[in-house]
């Protein structure tokens, strides 16, 4: 029964040493981002959001899971951003986190096309 007991903590502490780093990681990679930015380059975000408005975008951000945001942009105000995924649910965004917003590929007859997200 020991034996058991024993792997388990093996487990647990094999878990602690390979995932923690990486949350850290990713914490102190968004802090940097945040002090990186300063006033102008909130508001040229800002601007640049304001841009893509009705459209649909792939919003790529530091913090999201898998990188990016899909949807369209329904509204850009006070330093965020309202995105309505194709569900028809409502995301709010920070724009201090968004590091690259652009429309959604289309091809000439309008349909949208497969996107490899990076």
């Amino acid at each position: 029964m020991r034996p058991v007991y024993w792997m388990i903590a093996v487990c647990w502490l094999l878990f602690l040493i390979v995932f923690l780093p990486r949350r850290r990681q990713k914490l102190a990679a968004a802090a940097h981002h945040i002090r990186k930015k300063g006033k102008g380059e909130r508001e040229a975000m800002e601007t640049l959001a304001k841009q893509f408005i009705g459209k649909e975008c792939i919003i790529y951000t530091i913090t999201s899971n898998d990188g990016s945001v899909q949807g369209t942009i329904r509204e850009v105000s006070g330093g965020g951003m309202l995105i309505e995924d194709a569900r028809g649910q409502m995301q709010a965004v920070n724009l201090e986190y968004v590091t690259r917003i652009r429309e959604y590929p289309r091809n000439k007859k309008g349909k949208k096309e497969s996107v490899i997200l990076d």
